[in-house]
């Protein structure tokens, strides 16, 4: 009811809850907007570092290999060998064993490049002798025999070019050369000033600053030890069953499956196809079956038994989440993405976990209760 004096005086704050969205909803919106600047700034990364390529290649080279190799220096330096002398004489080596291995990589695929193409060729005709025999149309048999001709014809061509698929995009291979080497002897050298400034400018405490750089710096050097050993044993293991075989080509085989390692999944099973088609087309039905299930074992059973001796905790992550993460970073980033996704997770995941533990409260000291006072 109306006092004297007329209505009530209305306060239009009083509305202002019924047009508030709910806090559900809030929280909702700004998660949405921080996921469309993470996707931006994704897309930002992927368009500048398309447009950079020339330098960010070489440059992300040069850090994987100073990570990997930084103890040797630090070896150097604790035997009173000049850091900079040090860097130069790993530079050296660096490449002394990269010519050297590109060298018997190459000679022995190109020497073998027209028994490989006749290989190749004996395997289509297996092929398509084999679909007649499983009763398809002889027409739709040789039509698929001329696809497959049409594939392995192009094969050779395509293993000889993959092996520099990630630099051919640059001007020159000369120009990809020296500009990794010159950024590696930059990064031994001067590694600890470059790692101080940007661990001062993460806006985090020092010392957690320099965790999430030994985290990194961990996973990196463990992954690619790991690979390493994983690779050697796959491509011994895959060289003595070719051999057992009589499979032609055992060392082109054994060394398309030490290279096909360090790009995961993708490599391996890339590098078991090229084996089996030259089992096939080489030594016949029974070694490419044989030669299937030695590739089944080596990029499975086996390889599972010797992942976690070869890699230790520098992972730590599922084989699961290392597939995704894989071909995520290989549809976004290209070779690079392929090789580096699963070691860089695998340190996210980490200073994740050390970010989380120091959060914690921390425990509380237990109660000591006080015995009661003794009387004389």
């Amino acid at each position: 009811m109306d006092d004297a004096n007329g209505p009530a005086p209305f306060d239009p704050r009083e509305l202002s809850g019924l047009f508030a969205p709910p806090p559900w909803l809030r929280h909702l919106g700004e998660s949405a907007w921080l996921a469309v600047g993470v996707a931006l700034f994704v897309v930002g990364a992927v368009v500048i570092l398309s447009l950079t390529h020339t330098i960010v290649m070489p440059v992300i080279a040069a850090a994987v290999v100073a990570a990997v190799i930084s103890p040797l220096l630090g070896w150097l330096t604790r035997r009173r060998v000049p850091r900079g002398l040090g860097a130069a004489l790993l530079l050296v080596a660096m490449v002394v064993l990269g010519a050297a291995v590109v060298y018997i990589v190459l000679a022995g695929i190109t020497s073998q490049l027209d028994g490989l193409g006749a290989y190749l060729s004996a395997a289509r005709d297996t092929i398509a002798r084999r679909l007649v025999d499983l009763g398809v149309d002889p027409a739709s048999a040789g039509a698929a025999k001329e696809h497959v001709s049409s594939m392995l014809g192009s094969a050779v061509p395509a293993l000889l070019e993959g092996i520099g698929v990630g630099v051919k995009g640059l001007s020159s291979l000369v120009v990809f050369l020296a500009l990794t080497g010159l950024s590696l002897f930059f990064l031994l050298k001067d590694g600890g000033v470059i790692r101080r400034w940007l661990e001062g400018h993460l806006r985090v405490p020092p010392e957690m600053a320099h965790l999430m750089g030994d985290r990194v710096l961990e996973s990196l050097r463990g992954y690619f030890l790991g690979v390493t050993f994983v690779a050697v044993f796959n491509a011994v293991l895959v060289l003595v069953g070719a051999l057992i075989l009589d499979v032609p080509l055992a060392g082109s085989i054994a060394a398309v499956t030490f290279l096909g390692a360090y790009v995961p999944y993708l490599g391996a099973w890339s590098a078991g196809a090229f084996a089996v088609l030259v089992a096939l087309g080489g030594a016949g039905t029974d070694a490419a079956i044989w030669m299937i299930v030695i590739q089944l074992l080596a990029n499975g059973i086996l390889q599972q038994m010797v992942q976690p001796i070869a890699y230790g905790a520098a992972l730590g992550i599922h084989p699961l989440a290392v597939l995704i993460v894989t071909i995520a970073g290989g549809a976004l980033f290209g070779a690079v993405g392929l090789i580096l996704a699963a070691p860089l997770t695998s340190a996210l995941t980490r200073i994740a976990a050390d970010l989380s533990r120091s959060r914690a409260p921390a425990p509380s000291p237990p109660r000591v209760h006080a015995s009661p006072a003794t009387h004389r």
